[in-house]
């Protein structure tokens, strides 16, 4: 069985993550379900995706989901700076 790591990387940071991995899930799950309560000062948006890339530690299905947005905002960015900067 193949051993997952429990750090993410963001931005250049190292974040360790728990070792078990339904306390990973709880941990994006209450991530998720706390950026859907925006509204609150403590709370916001930026709590979603911070759920999903926990999330996709163990989840393949977002883990996809997670890759298939890396890629099409990649593309995006380069499309963008492209026709910021032509050449």
């Amino acid at each position: 069985m193949q051993r997952r790591s429990n750090t993410i990387n963001l931005f250049g940071r190292k974040f360790k993550l728990p070792g078990n991995r339904w306390m990973r899930m709880t941990v994006g799950i209450l991530l998720i379900l706390g950026g859907c309560l925006a509204i609150l000062p403590v709370f916001g948006l930026w709590m979603i995706p911070l759920g999903l890339v926990v999330l996709s530690i163990d989840l393949p299905r977002v883990r996809r989901l997670r890759r298939r947005s890396e890629v099409w905002t990649m593309r995006r960015y380069r499309r963008w700076q492209q026709r910021r900067h032509p050449a």
